[in-house]
């Protein structure tokens, strides 16, 4: 089995001992995103749905610079640092994935930097 590093200046880049994504066995695993804007360490200006948007780009660049896209995701998590805001976030989410959305869980967590409202990981084909 071979692992391929994925790193791209496309998303945030990673904050700790981690990669962006690695793909591996013909999947693309990336790891948890926040609503940081590539090329800083600020989050985008505003709320839950502003911050779906970033974090899900973020998303797209690292599976796009491993060679994916998101109709090839097959399992998101979505962790939000407020559960009464996943009726905002779930519309912005469901504008990113056509008739044939991946499978998903959502659970409220404490997020690892301040500010954060969502966090978003997936598992893609590659």
């Amino acid at each position: 089995m071979s692992k391929q590093v994925i790193a791209t200046n496309n998303a945030p880049g990673a904050a700790g001992p981690y990669s962006q994504g690695i793909v591996a066995n013909g999947f693309v695993f990336v790891s948890g995103q926040i609503a940081v804007v590539p090329g800083t360490k600020d989050f985008v200006v505003g709320g839950i749905k502003e911050q779906t948007i970033q974090t899900l780009n973020n998303v797209k660049a690292i599976l796009e610079a491993g060679g994916s896209s998101m109709d090839k995701i097959v399992r998101t998590t979505v962790y939000l640092s407020d559960v009464t805001t996943f009726a905002e976030m779930n519309a912005v989410y469901a504008t990113f994935f056509g008739e044939n959305p991946p499978a998903r869980s959502t659970v409220q967590a404490v997020l690892p930097r301040a500010g954060a409202l969502i966090e978003v990981d997936c598992i893609a084909l590659a």
